[in-house]
C-alpha cells in the first residue's frame, strides 16, 4: 500500500504539508494595453515582468479574465522557495481591486501575504521603500485595493518616480514615459525592486527594509 508520503514524493513533493503552504499573492499594479507600456505608472507591471522571466515563466490569462497570472516559486533550482502568485490585472488602475479580490478568494490568500508593486511620487526615482499598510497617498490602485479588500493591511514596494518637474499636472506625469536619462537607469531599478520582493516573502519585512529601504 503506498502511504500519502510517497505519493507526494512521487509527484515531486517535498512533503504533505507543502501542497498546502501558504501562498502570496503578488501584483504589479498599471494600464493595461501597449499604449501604456513605457509610462512610470506602470513600473509595477516591469517588475512583475521581471520576476516572471526569474521564474522561467510567462504570464497566462487567469480563468476569471481579469488579470494575467503566472504561478510558481521564488528560490534557487533546487532550493524552491514559498509558493507565489504573480499577477497584473487587465483593468485600468482605478479598478485594480476586483481582480485583486477575486484572485484572493480564488488562491486563498489573506491580505498580509499580498504584495502590491507600484509607482511613488513622494520617493525620489532610482530609490524604494517597503512596508506594510498604510494610506493610499492619492493613488488610485492602492485606494481600489482598500476598498474590494476591505482594509490596507497589506504589503507595498513603492518604487519611486519623483515629483513632476515644474508645475506639470500629476496626472500626466505619471502616464507619461521615463526621460531618456532615466530610461537608462530603470532596469538597474526594476532588478532591484524585484530583489526586494523576493526578500520580502523569503526574509520578512524587517530585513527587506534594511537591505532594500533607500
Amino acid at each position: 500500500m503506498i502511504s500519502l508520503v510517497d505519493l507526494f514524493r512521487r509527484e515531486g513533493r517535498d512533503s504533505v504539508t507543502d501542497a498546502a503552504a501558504p501562498v502570496w499573492l503578488v501584483v504589479g499594479l498599471g494600464n493595461p494595453g501597449p499604449s501604456y507600456a513605457g509610462h512610470r505608472h506602470n513600473v509595477g507591471y516591469l517588475v512583475t515582468d521581471e520576476l516572471a522571466t526569474r521564474m522561467g515563466s510567462s504570464f497566462r490569462a487567469h480563468k476569471s479574465g481579469r488579470a494575467d497570472v503566472v504561478e510558481g516559486r521564488f528560490g534557487a533550482p533546487g532550493m524552491p522557495g514559498p509558493r507565489v502568485i504573480l499577477a497584473r490585472p487587465r483593468c485600468y488602475m482605478n479598478e485594480t481591486g476586483g481582480p485583486v479580490k477575486q484572485l484572493a478568494t480564488f488562491y486563498k490568500v489573506p491580505p498580509e501575504r499580498i504584495v502590491a508593486i507600484h509607482d511613488e511620487l513622494d520617493i525620489a526615482f532610482d530609490t524604494m521603500r517597503v512596508k506594510l499598510g498604510g494610506g493610499d497617498n492619492g493613488h488610485n490602485g492602492l485606494r481600489s485595493m482598500r476598498n474590494s479588500l476591505g482594509t490596507g493591511d497589506f504589503y507595498r514596494v513603492r518604487v519611486g518616480i519623483g515629483r513632476p518637474p515644474g508645475r506639470q499636472d500629476v496626472a500626466d506625469f505619471v502616464l507619461s514615459d521615463y526621460s531618456s536619462a532615466e530610461r537608462k537607469i530603470l532596469p538597474f531599478q526594476v532588478d532591484k525592486a524585484a530583489d526586494a520582493v523576493e526578500s520580502l516573502v523569503t526574509d520578512g519585512l524587517e530585513r527587506t527594509q534594511q537591505n532594500y529601504n533607500s
